[in-house]
């Protein structure tokens, strides 16, 4: 049970009092997070959403507009392009990406404008060959 405080001793000492032999104790000393610096969100004005953000932010998950969301796709595709294996491979990933553009070029959802349009399959392929022409040479069944 919590001790109670005394009637003639003002409620300041009281508590100074508890802390004071809290930290002799030891108590302070094994809180989870002792020694670690506070969160930085401390400061930030209150939020009513903190939670839901936090859990996004956990489980990996991104809040972006369709737009830069693709965006951000298309810059990846292209990557994957100019690292794929064969031709082949650089075509598909081009071909479907170019797909997801065109859709939203024709049909844009609220928010900021893409700023992408399709890519030239035939320029990134002359790109990835020019790349890998000094890696090694070409692949059997690539043409």
């Amino acid at each position: 049970m919590t001790e109670r405080k005394p009637p003639d001793v003002s409620f300041e000492t009281w508590v100074d009092r508890q802390i004071r032999d809290a930290e002799a104790r030891g108590d302070f000393a094994r809180l989870p997070g002792a020694g670690k610096p506070l969160p930085r969100d401390l400061e930030s004005p209150y939020d009513e959403m903190w939670w839901v953000k936090r859990k996004l932010a956990r489980e990996g998950y991104s809040v972006l507009p369709p737009t830069l969301a693709l965006r951000k796709e298309a810059e990846d595709a292209l990557e994957a392009a100019y690292a794929a294996p064969s031709e082949r491979i650089v075509r598909r990933i081009l071909t479907e990406i170019n797909v997801r553009i065109r859709d939203m070029m024709y049909k844009p959802p609220p928010g900021p404008p893409l700023g992408k349009k399709p890519y030239d399959v035939e320029d990134v392929v002359r790109q990835w060959r020019e790349r890998r022409a000094g890696a090694d040479g070409p692949e059997p069944g690539d043409a």
